[in-house]
């Protein structure tokens, strides 16, 4: 679309990506240029507050809390170059079109952009939901204004984060850990799944037994000859099936009224059922039908792409992200099921060329959705343009993952417009009396699809992996009433209970959105927040709470209850609705919140209450730290209460010595979470806790065989020659043996649990001498940091292994000293991904395996990559962000070396020795970046 004679335009949108693909649309008089993202925000720390506020009391927060909550906002130190450049460019244009998301983000970064360039030139903003050509040109020809309820609300939730943030943050590092995080959301989706896992420790399975039966038809007709039915009642009584008993006790539940077979009874009635005659008494058929899913909005694209890609959440934005940008799909954070009747068309059009025109209902189908405050005016994620791209036709254009993503919204729009599905259920009754006159009823159903309508094209998957598909048959042979059967086989099968299933991202997401809490923009940084801040992990697709997030979450429970209630969060989420919508002012709205005065607006508990500054602040001193970081287990057969403590060095056991009081804190202990280490308290033994156990799994059992594998100490036996005793401990750094002032960790090869006497008095021996050298210098034998080694004065050479320690001769370790070292430098191991030029230093970006873990670097900086990120799926633009963001921390300044103190005048020349080595090292030894001041840290809101 050709600019008006002589007229620039800047378009600025968000991504490179983005504004390649725009670009390409508009005429030779527009300039498109990247924002990458959001241009300012509020101070990360006490650095990046401008000198001028510095002293004033609410630099911390970064919001003037006495004045309007007046945000202070500034330019992010990886923008400045890119906005220097936006600068640039403003002054040599005519007009300004802020291209940047449809959302309340995209909203309040167009505002930001404005408020930062301060353009001399008119500004418009510019808004679409795909990036086609008709849409852009759409979107030019029909600029608006920036939407102030929009940016307000925005503004609102982020001063909102980032007081919930600060304020709750610090007691979590008093009471809990240093460098811990709370937020409004992210704690609320940690407590739904530590409750989960509450649930499943609390749960006590029940065995329950029915009886399969394959019955036959004497003459068969239409349909199979053989089928099964399930013993569903006996004597008029229903059979207990998983629903029946309790989930804490094993027990069925009181008043069920049901019969509970065990094996014994199920296996002697089935034996008393042989033989004898089955007649059916009831058969019921229904029509089957079964409407098409509505369109993917964020959330349930998640979902779906979860269960069917085994994508996670972040994954499935990021490739959406990439596919919008490139005018594959229309935009993909939205809750609105609507689709425009541009693409009603499209999808009944190609539905008509691939299935028929019977797959296509008479009239369009229109959905509504279930979300509250959905932005109906927006659309549901669907393939982009006026005629849809069947994913055959964009195949070769889409790496593997795009191309699953794509094909899955492709399906789904599709569906969403087919037929119905259609067809007949039949539920059948069959009865037999057994040699001792009980009458035992049996129970089959079948399922026949006639016409499959929209399965063709999609069928929704579920969390409940064993749940059986839509599109799944199950045909019976035709029965009526009275008609006589024989059973081929009657088998006794066993089942027990099972405990709720552990949230997976997609089912996190789905309960989050039920429940109100969360919007489309939020749910995939929440799923990967929790699990960077520890407070949950993933085994597979499970994702499963650590002690941390019991103990963090206990403590809130406990203390700040109204902070993570649903209803509270979900009330929230309504009032930033209320403001975006203009029916509230944030203002009061924050007032409320925070100092809580009354007026009509904000949550009333917490007003009352006197609002988040006072309720964080008033009883910090009552919290006791000792309790927050005990989780109870249960007491042992011999009355001693098991608890998990959450220390310094990851949480551990602790059993209760007789007597004692394990939850409650000594007199020597600490007073903060930051002592609650192995040094807080000494009531009773311990045993640490393996990486990777789920809190479900510490049963009775499980935590006796690790009191006894090595945990708790074990006595091994005396030492023959001092007659002292020789215990196995575990500490910090693992499994030890101890006996008098000797210590010595386990080797590596060596287990816990079948550590003998002898192997221990071995370990208690090292290091071990194993002669004189003709010099008259000591040889030993001995294991360290890098394995067992030989060592004569400042010599030392490697052993090929362990058992070399206890058997190597002095004639074998003097050859060994006496070769030249054989070390050599090893070659440098390829990158494991090249990932292109950094948008901005087009310096090229690669991702290397280091000893810490995987990293990025550009060759001058390098930035880890972050808990659960992976090499595969890190993008070029989080690596440029990462990259930038080390970038502006600048070099780490170098410490000054100390002064060397003057040794006191009793000092030993022993020890004048190991201060002046400590001095050297510490002048040789690399500045360590210094931490930053406790008053000006940044909690992660």
């Amino acid at each position: 679309m050709p600019s008006n004679a002589g007229t620039t335009r800047l378009v600025i949108v968000e991504s490179p990506a983005k504004a390649k693909t725009i670009s390409g649309y508009l005429g030779p008089g527009y300039v498109v240029e990247a924002s990458f993202g959001h241009v300012r925000d509020l101070p990360r720390n006490a650095a990046d507050v401008p000198a001028k506020y510095k002293g004033e009391p609410w630099a911390r927060l970064g919001v003037d809390v006495d004045n309007g909550f007046h945000a202070l906002y500034v330019v992010s130190p990886d923008r400045k170059q890119q906005i220097s450049k936006l600068v640039k460019l403003a002054k040599e244009v005519d007009e300004i079109f802020l291209a940047t998301d449809e959302d309340r983000e995209g909203e309040a970064i167009a505002w930001h952009l404005v408020e930062t360039l301060k353009p001399k030139v008119p500004v418009k903003r510019m808004v679409f939901h795909e990036i086609t050509k008709p849409a852009i040109q759409a979107a030019v020809a029909n600029p608006r204004e920036i939407d102030r309820d929009l940016v307000d609300a925005q503004e609102a939730r982020r001063i909102l984060d980032r007081l919930y943030g600060y304020e709750v943050s610090p007691v979590l590092w008093k009471k809990v850990m240093p460098k811990l995080s709370a937020g409004r959301v992210q704690s609320v989706a940690t407590r739904i799944v530590v409750e989960r896992e509450r649930q499943r420790m609390a749960f006590r399975t029940a065995e329950y037994w029915d009886i399969l039966a394959t019955l036959a038809v004497a003459k068969p007709g239409e349909g199979p000859r053989t089928f099964n039915a399930t013993l569903v009642a006996l004597n008029g009584d229903r059979i207990a099936t998983g629903k029946d008993f309790e989930p804490t006790t094993g027990r069925v539940r009181a008043g069920a009224g049901v019969v509970h077979l065990d094996e014994g009874g199920a296996r002697g009635l089935a034996a008393r059922l042989a033989d004898r005659p089955f007649t059916v008494t009831r058969v019921e058929e229904k029509p089957y039908r079964r409407r098409p899913y509505a369109p993917f909005i964020t959330s349930t694209l998640q979902q779906e792409a979860a269960r069917k890609l085994r994508f996670s959440s972040q994954q499935t934005m990021r490739t959406a992200q990439r596919l919008y940008e490139n005018g594959y799909i229309t935009y993909m954070r939205t809750d609105s099921v609507n689709l425009s009747e541009t693409a009603i068309a499209a999808a009944r059009r190609q539905i008509v060329e691939l299935y028929g025109e019977r797959s296509v209902p008479p009239e369009p189908r229109r959905y509504t959705g279930k979300v509250k405050n959905a932005q109906e005016a927006h659309e549901a994620i669907r393939p982009a343009g006026d005629n849809f791209r069947t994913p055959g036709e964009v195949a070769k254009e889409l790496s593997a993952e795009e191309f699953k993503l794509y094909e899955l919204i492709w399906r789904r729009t599709i569906a969403s417009q087919m037929t119905d599905a259609v067809g007949s259920s039949v539920s059948v009754r069959i009865r037999a009396v057994s040699s001792a006159q009980e009458e035992a009823d049996f129970g089959a159903t079948g399922k026949t699809i006639t016409d499959p309508g929209f399965l063709r094209a999609y069928v929704e998957s579920s969390d409940d992996e064993n749940a059986e598909a839509e599109d799944a048959e199950r045909r019976l042979p035709t029965l009526v009433k009275d008609q006589p059967l024989t059973a081929d086989e009657l088998a006794a099968q066993g089942h027990h209970t099972q405990p709720p299933s552990r949230y997976t991202e997609a089912s996190l997401v789905k309960a989050l959105e039920e429940l109100g809490i969360g919007r489309p923009s939020t749910y995939a940084s929440i799923m990967q927040t929790i699990q960077d801040r520890g407070y949950v992990v993933k085994r597979g697709q499970a994702m499963i709470p650590s002690f941390l997030a019991f103990a963090v979450i206990g403590l809130m429970e406990r203390h700040y209850p109204r902070l993570i209630d649903y209803d509270f969060t979900a009330s929230m989420e309504n009032e930033l609705d209320e403001i975006a919508g203009g029916d509230h002012a944030a203002v009061d709205f924050l007032t409320s919140f925070y100092f809580g005065s009354t007026n009509g607006t904000g949550d009333q508990a917490i007003a009352h209450a006197g609002g988040l500054k006072k309720l964080v602040t008033e009883n910090l001193s009552e919290i006791d730290a000792r309790s927050v970081n005990s989780i109870p287990l249960f007491t042992d057969d011999e009355g001693r209460e098991v608890v998990v403590r959450v220390g310094r060095y990851g949480p551990y056991l602790q059993r209760a010595l007789p007597g004692a009081v394990s939850g409650s804190a000594p007199a020597s202990a600490p007073a903060s979470g930051e002592g609650e280490g192995e040094e807080g308290g000494s009531q009773g033994d311990r045993a640490p806790i393996p990486e990777g156990l789920a809190p479900d799994e510490l049963t009775p059992e499980k935590v006796h065989e690790l009191f006894l594998g090595g945990g708790g100490e074990r006595k091994l036996g005396d030492d023959p020659s001092t007659g002292e005793p020789i215990v196995l401990k575990s500490g910090r750094f693992g499994p030890y043996v101890a006996s008098g002032e000797r210590k010595s960790s386990l080797l590596r090869s060596q287990s816990p649990d079948s550590l003998t006497l002898e192997q221990a008095l071995q370990l208690l021996r090292l290091p071990r001498l194993i002669g004189v050298a003709p010099d008259g210098a000591e040889v030993v034998a001995n294991n360290g940091r890098y394995g067992p080694y030989v060592k004569r004065g400042d010599e030392f050479r490697s052993l090929d292994s362990e058992d070399k320690m206890f058997t190597v001769t002095l004639d074998e370790a003097l050859a060994l000293l006496a070769a030249p070292k054989t070390r050599q430098r090893r070659a440098a191991a390829p990158p494991l991904r090249e990932m292109g030029n950094d948008p901005l230093t087009e310096k090229p970006l690669v991702i290397k395996d280091g000893r810490f873990g995987p990293y990025v670097t550009d060759g001058e900086f390098n930035a880890s990559l972050r808990r659960g990120q992976t090499p595969e799926e890190l993008t070029l633009e989080q690596a440029s962000e990462m990259l930038a963001e080390k970038r502006a921390k600048g070099p780490a300044p170098k410490k000054k070396a100390a002064k060397k103190a003057a040794p006191a005048k009793k000092t030993t020349a022993a020890k004048k020795t190991t201060a002046a080595k400590k001095t050297t090292a510490a002048k040789k030894a690399p500045a360590k970046k210094a931490a930053p001041k406790k008053a000006t840290s940044t909690p992660n809101e």
